[in-house]
């Protein structure tokens, strides 16, 4: 009995979340202008050997500790949007590659400056991009 429940309640759920998904179509009912999110672009050219991950990563402890101060720099900045924190940083012997978006082009100034002030830099290789809203 109580397997046949909780069978009958996963059916229901089940129908429910498909019922939320099924667009519905009416004649009184006007369709909201929706941007699909597509990032078929960005994910081919991640696949391209060139382009650094944070899989890319150096695990040397001078280039992870690089990494860190930058992270812990975002971080500690309130003006600074969740997507200029949540940026990629990449550190390979010194060079640091920054990418991922951010709200605006004083962002990726704050950014830049805040990496200046890091030591053991040896150079900067800033891909960020400013979301256009």
């Amino acid at each position: 009995m109580k397997n046949l429940i909780l069978m009958a309640t996963l059916a229901l759920t089940c129908t429910a979340c498909d019922r939320q998904h099924t667009p519905q179509a009416s004649a009184n009912q006007s369709t909201p202008n929706v941007i699909a999110n597509d990032n078929t672009e960005k994910n081919m050219r991640d696949r391209d050997k060139m382009t650094k991950t944070p899989f890319d990563q150096s695990e040397n402890e001078i280039d992870r500790t690089i990494t860190q101060h930058i992270r812990k720099a975002l971080m500690g900045d309130d003006v600074l949007s969740t997507n200029a924190k949540n940026i990629k940083i990449i550190t390979i012997n010194g060079v640091v590659t920054l990418r991922g978006p951010v709200n605006s082009e004083k962002e990726k100034e704050i950014i830049a400056q805040k990496v200046q002030q890091v030591q053991g830099i040896t150079k900067v290789d800033n891909q960020l991009e400013i979301i256009q809203k």
